[in-house]
């Protein structure tokens, strides 16, 4: 029998419910086991929905419990941080919703605290495991465009009510933080860099950004623009103009089997096909395999240590 990881829930919010912890039930290298959280009507709901055999009514308490091999984190933002930590003290494992944490510096003390402890830590960036996504490093790698010279990439929703987090400033909300992050995390996977010139302009809400627009510049000459909101609906889109054609993809961020769109400067169209996935089941499973063979995740703490310091430049920038 396959050896499986042993993972509990830190919250059982919306994303935990309905993307993440159904994956952690389908993943083969994966045995969901703990759930836990303030409040006794929603561990009444979990095991109702889910059939948990585990539940406790503190995050202390599951983090305190042998039998946890690693944990998921679908806290709030500004609360990433802390209870990644208590988790890594506890020697458990931990996949952590985007964004990591509200600042680089304290990125860096996570992974400190990580690496001192002997566990891993992954953003949660689920779109990196789906086929497209695997699809269109490829084309890149190949140059089918020639060389990258600019990327746009959007990922906005419309978002009426006024209590959600995500528009808690307290909390660690904003746009750029919630969907704007999986655009600077595309490009920054892409490009591999820093940019040397960044410049941002938002709009607010409640004391967070509401809808964001940023421009960045590379020591190569290579430019990008990064787009998001809560304002208005949009098809999460992906374009990557090179020297010898572009790349469209539709749905950038989700599971989808909207063809890659290569458009050549001979006019030509290329459509390559996509294949149909559980991003979230395929990411259980890579962290999983992680844990379980002793292995850097896919995703690694430097990217996000990078991403996570552009984050919050752009939104220093678009305080100017």
């Amino acid at each position: 029998m396959e050896q499986k990881v042993r993972w509990g829930v830190l919250g059982y919010a919306g994303i935990a419910r309905k993307h993440v912890i159904p994956a952690i039930q389908k993943a083969k290298n994966a045995e969901l086991s703990a759930i836990g959280s303030r409040g006794r009507e929603k561990l009444e709901r979990a095991v109702s929905d889910f059939g948990f055999q585990k539940t406790y009514e503190s995050y202390e308490q599951l983090l305190n419990d042998p039998e946890i091999d690693a944990v998921y984190i679908p806290l709030p933002n500004a609360l990433h941080k802390e209870w990644a930590v208590r988790a890594a003290e506890h020697g458990k494992h931990v996949l952590c919703e985007k964004p990591l944490a509200l600042t680089k510096a304290d990125c860096e003390q996570m992974a400190e605290v990580f690496e001192k402890n002997h566990v891993k830590l992954m953003e949660a960036f689920m779109y990196r495991f789906l086929p497209g996504t695997g699809e269109l490093k490829q084309l890149l790698d190949k140059k089918v465009i020639g060389e990258v010279r600019h990327i746009y990439s959007t990922h906005r929703f419309y978002l009426e009510s006024k209590e959600n987090v995500r528009v808690n400033a307290q909390l660690g909300g904003g746009s750029l933080r919630d969907v704007g992050c999986y655009p600077v995390n595309l490009i920054g996977w892409i490009l591999n860099d820093y940019p040397t010139a960044v410049s941002a302009e938002k709009t607010v809400f409640q004391g967070v950004d509401h809808a964001l627009v940023a421009n960045l510049r590379y020591k190569n000459g290579v430019t990008a623009n990064i787009s998001c909101g809560f304002d208005a609906c949009s098809v999460m889109l992906t374009e990557i103009n090179g020297t010898k054609g572009s790349i469209l993809v539709r749905e950038s961020f989700i599971d989808n089997e909207n063809p890659i769109q290569i458009f050549y400067e001979d006019g030509r169209i290329d459509l390559i096909p996509v294949e149909n996935s559980d991003c979230y089941q395929l990411e259980v499973e890579e962290f999983s395999d992680a844990v379980l063979h002793d292995r850097e995740p896919a995703l690694g703490l430097k990217e996000s240590i990078r991403n996570c310091g552009l984050i919050e430049e752009i939104l220093e920038k678009a305080r100017e």
